[in-house]
């Protein structure tokens, strides 16, 4: 049996994604519920060095499910990567008689908590926190719906101008190294050629495969690029290779960027956020410490945050093949 957890801190770190303030208010009211005191760490591990506190009552968290963003703010921390830095957040946590955290972000984010508890042995459990889905534990992670939805509805929207105007259009996404959001908003918005790090098309291939779409009668295409992409070019790169090789195509760049993160979260991340929530605070009372808590197979399950780390969460070859298909 470890010790009792009477007060619970929670923070948002690492890259915000839609979905955080669910997750945040599914932990505040869960504490409420069980009579255990919630306190919320300000800018991450940061906030947590220099000692950036609120005490968070069930009405604090009124009306911002429904929200973007986090109201908990979020920072990258150069200092909590330093033993120094984790003994002033050690200390901060000490005076402020908190016993536990539930931490919601990604890989940095645990990697950062795995850290810590080694060092102080201070129970702390991960909620997978990110648009971009890389995190090995859980079919979803929080946000990661969201910006899907908006990838696709503004991919509707350029599809619009590309066909008025007879266009090629190479859309950038989000991702990291991770192809998720372009793979399945490329399939939803029925791109015609989608890039991502985890499967190399080859320039050729993609000149091939736009070939085959202007002999067929196609007057335009949408090609969806991850921003990590490993053909070794940037997008405006391809851009310019395609236009000399493919001088009948009129070539437009579309970069997303920060707008994948924002806007109020889908009705499946706002349940996913607070299902996750609440067993998070459930297992720190059990006295489980050093876990993620995902969703697979619509379960909640438990992942050693070690391993949702190192692991390595696998792009669904399956839907490759379906989008090579619907290319046709």
């Amino acid at each position: 049996m470890g010790k009792i957890i009477k007060k619970i801190g929670v923070m948002t770190s690492g890259g915000d994604a839609p979905g955080m303030n669910a997750a945040i208010r599914a932990v505040v009211r869960t504490c409420a519920y069980y009579n255990v005191e919630c306190v919320g760490i300000y800018r991450g591990y940061q906030g947590l060095i220099e000692g950036d506190f609120i005490t968070l009552s069930s009405r604090h968290v009124s009306n911002i499910i429904n929200r973007g963003g986090t109201i908990l703010k979020s920072a990258r921390s150069k200092e909590f990567r330093t033993s120094e830095g984790r003994a002033k957040a050690y200390q901060q946590l000490k005076n402020a008689e908190i016993d536990a955290m539930v931490l919601i972000g990604g890989d940095g984010t645990f990697t950062g908590g795995m850290v810590f508890n080694s060092e102080y042995d201070f129970p702390c459990i991960g909620l997978p926190g990110t648009i971009d889905n890389d995190i090995f534990g859980t079919n979803f992670t929080i946000g990661y719906d969201t910006a899907l939805n908006t990838v696709v509805e503004v991919i509707d929207k350029i599809r619009d101008t590309a066909s008025s105007h007879n266009r090629l259009f190479f859309v950038e996404v989000m991702g990291r190294d991770a192809g998720f959001i372009a793979l399945n908003a490329g399939v939803g918005a029925g791109a015609e050629e989608i890039l991502i790090p985890e499967e190399d098309l080859g320039l050729e291939r993609l000149l091939e495969s736009l070939k085959r779409s202007k002999r067929s009668g196609k007057s335009s295409s949408i090609v969806v690029v991850t921003e990590g992409e490993k053909i070794g070019k940037s997008v405006f790169e391809l851009a310019n290779y395609v236009e000399e090789n493919l001088p009948q195509y009129e070539v437009r760049v579309s970069v997303l960027g920060h707008m994948q993160r924002g806007g109020s979260p889908s009705c499946f991340d706002r349940v996913l956020a607070t299902r996750l929530g609440v067993k998070a605070v459930e297992l720190l009372l059990d006295g489980k410490t050093n876990v993620m808590v995902g969703l697979i197979n619509n379960n909640i399950e438990i992942t050693e945050l070690e391993n949702a780390v190192k692991g390595h969460h696998e792009i669904n070859k399956e839907l490759l093949r379906v989008s090579d298909i619907m290319s046709i």
